[in-house]
């Protein structure tokens, strides 16, 4: 710690609050000498009079020993700057939303093999997709894989519009059931309206291969719980 450092924060500290050196001593039950010296880095008061000070002008014990304020703009910088993104993302979201209220529409495994957890939300506007939970419930599915893809997607006609996919990257094999633990699709802007799905046009598909090459497919038809209007 630096003592001249320390004084003339102290002398500060004083003159900021308007104190003589005199009232400043009396508060602390010293002589105005004493005052003197610490400000003049000759002395210094004692631990339990530091503490004192520190609380009596509510000044952090860290501020006082290093002999100087914190900065308080780099406190204020980042609040200021997170205050700004909150403000910023109500604003896009509210643009967003404006027109009506989202509505909610629950996606089924239309396969007897198959469970999920999905739903679509939608307004005016645009709408969104969310899947997670996929499990396999055909029976028991011991074999491990090398390579697994599930793949969401529209199909019109002879017509298939990959909406997005999820691949297992890791360097272990993995049984089918492990790896539908992983899988989640979320597909925020999918459609500018909700259609009106009908005839299983939305379709999961998982491709798994094992060591040997051979390869096992999947298709899982989804359905809504209700058809939403355009």
């Amino acid at each position: 710690m630096n003592q001249e450092k320390f004084g003339r924060f102290i002398k500060e500290i004083r003159k900021k609050h308007n104190l003589t050196q005199k009232e400043f001593a009396d508060k602390y039950h010293v002589t105005y000498q004493a005052v003197s010296k610490w400000e003049n880095g000759k002395n210094m008061p004692d631990s339990t009079l530091i503490k004192q000070i520190s609380e009596d002008f509510n000044i952090s014990l860290e501020e006082l020993y290093n002999g100087e304020f914190k900065n308080k703009k780099k406190k204020i910088i980042p609040i200021i700057i997170t205050i700004c993104i909150i403000a910023i993302t109500f604003i896009i979201l509210l643009n967003l939303f404006k027109s009506d209220d989202f509505q909610f529409k629950t996606l089924l495994a239309n396969c007897p093999n198959f469970t999920i957890s999905g739903n679509i939300a939608y307004n005016n506007q645009k709408s969104a997709i969310y899947i997670s939970n996929i499990e396999y419930c055909g029976g028991d599915e011991t074999e491990k894989y090398e390579n697994i893809e599930c793949i969401l997607y529209e199909k019109n006609g002879n017509i298939q519009n990959t909406i997005s996919s999820y691949k297992y990257n890791g360097k272990e094999n993995i049984t089918l059931e492990d790896f539908l633990k992983e899988v989640t699709f979320t597909i925020d802007d999918y459609e500018k309206t909700c259609k009106v799905y009908k005839d299983n046009t939305l379709f999961l598909r998982v491709n798994a291969s094992n060591k040997h090459h051979k390869t096992i497919t999947y298709e899982i038809p989804l359905k809504l719980d209700d058809s939403c209007n355009k």
